[in-house]
């Protein structure tokens, strides 16, 4: 399989600031595996979207892939609690 290009919308990388830097470094080593592989074990595929989520302790971590593009984009990263709003 192919290494996937992951990139982080602009929006996405201001909500990455603005976690605790613990949570953080986390939430950046998750989205590096994702380069790897895109549907890893847990990964769940969001119901009327073309979106993915992940989860890394209390935060999840929404992304789209397109797979002709050989591209992961990162949309959305947020606590469970509202980044589905």
């Amino acid at each position: 399989m192919a290494n996937y290009k992951v990139e982080i919308k602009r929006s996405a990388a201001k909500e990455l600031e603005q976690l605790p830097p613990k949570e953080r470094a986390r939430v950046v080593t998750r989205i590096q595996t994702l380069a790897t592989d895109p549907r890893p074990p847990g990964a769940e595929k969001l119901s009327g979207q073309e979106r993915y989520r992940v989860r890394q302790g209390n935060y999840r971590i929404l992304y789209e892939i397109h797979d002709a593009l050989v591209v992961v984009i990162v949309v959305k990263i947020g606590h469970r609690r509202d980044v589905y709003r």
